[in-house]
């Protein structure tokens, strides 16, 4: 499997082959949901609550008799029926977490990334450096690269302040460190571009 590669500017130096056993692999599908379904599920709190009918203030008289009416009898105004009463099956404090075994995390993540090949849409940037923060040089080099303005995910092998400072602003542009790569980036992306450092580092942390 071959992905485009670009220089530093952007320009297209030809193509460069692709690790196999991370981009070319069978794309199990219902991995990738489940990959995706964690993901989201441990991003939630679990904090939401509401106040149930022995939560809220009031009680104790009966609201109105009990016959000659004509409304509904009712034996507290802290029902879930009255109103400013408790609500009835209420969100409550909840852990969303859930576990996943890492062998399938890792066969989600590959089937990712063999999607996203197998679609175009992976490239390789042979390098991405800034000595100070310039945002208007990366919007260059993504221009170049016909991916500005796409939601496009950058793969890069290590942290650097000044690249971290020179996308940041860029709309629809997000950026993760290699070992830090995970299904649901990937499925969101339009593109994914790796630095050959990033790409190298991916390859050693997922070939495994």
């Amino acid at each position: 499997m071959n992905a485009k590669l670009y220089g530093l500017d952007g320009s297209e130096k030809g193509t460069t082959a692709l690790p196999d056993e991370l981009f070319a692999q069978p794309v199990h599908e219902h991995l990738v949901w489940l990959a995706v379904k964690r993901y989201l599920g441990n991003q939630r709190q679990g904090t939401a609550q509401v106040k149930n009918r022995g939560a809220v203030s009031g009680g104790g008289k009966k609201p109105f008799k009990q016959k000659g009416t004509g409304r509904a009898r009712q034996g507290s105004n802290t029902s879930p029926l009255m109103p400013g009463g408790g609500r009835a099956f209420g969100p409550r404090p909840r852990d969303y977490r859930t576990d996943m075994p890492k062998k399938q995390r890792r066969q989600a993540l590959v089937s990712a990334l063999s999607l996203k090949a197998t679609s175009d849409a992976v490239s390789v940037l042979e390098g991405l450096s800034a000595d100070a923060p310039k945002t208007s040089t990366v919007a260059g080099v993504l221009k170049k690269m016909g991916v500005y303005g796409k939601r496009t995910l950058l793969v890069v092998d290590q942290q650097n302040d000044a690249v971290w400072k020179s996308v940041r602003n860029i709309d629809r542009l997000e950026t993760t460190l290699a070992h830090q790569l995970n299904t649901y980036d990937l499925m969101k992306a339009e593109a994914l571009i790796l630095t050959a450092d990033g790409l190298a580092r991916v390859k050693e942390v997922f070939s495994k």
